[in-house]
């Protein structure tokens, strides 16, 4: 794919907004041709940069309010303990991310929860039997003061 412009970063931009906006009104707002624009959210989708649209879902209204966010240390850094745990927590469907840390914990997940028994639930049937886990340390989030999942383009 050719370089990102300044167009197609006004694309995206507006697309992390509101991903439901017809081609017709983001056309519109970025000053371009309703074919152009097309032309250029598809070169986008196709390289991979937009990799899918989704809905966004309130925590509270799913009846998932509680953040918990789990720091795991394995017992090693071999490819075959870090294989087999991201293989494991992959098929946790509570877990919204897991991520590769440097720093105290080798990883970091963040999982919603409807309250402390569903997440004793959760650690009980799943976070306890991942393989390689030496330590795990859990931390409630109080309040969101904000979430976004627009990067900056």
């Amino acid at each position: 794919m050719t370089e990102i412009d300044a167009i197609d970063r006004r694309i995206l931009a507006l697309l992390q907004k509101d991903g439901r906006i017809t081609n017709a009104e983001l056309a519109q707002r970025i000053h371009l041709s309703a074919s152009a624009c097309h032309r250029r959210v598809q070169r986008l989708e196709e390289a991979g940069v937009i990799s899918g649209y989704v809905a966004l879902l309130d925590q509270r209204k799913v009846q998932r309010p509680t953040t918990v966010f789990v720091e795991i240390t394995l017992t090693g850094q071999a490819d075959d303990i870090l294989d087999a745990f991201e293989r494991a927590v992959r098929a946790i469907p509570d877990v919204l991310e897991c991520h590769l840390m440097a720093g105290t914990a080798d990883y970091l997940l963040k999982i919603v929860v409807e309250d402390t028994d569903d997440f004793a639930r959760i650690h009980r049937q799943h976070l306890s039997r991942l393989p390689g886990v030496r330590q795990m340390h859990s931390s409630f989030a109080l309040r969101t003061v904000f979430r976004t999942t627009a990067i900056p383009v």
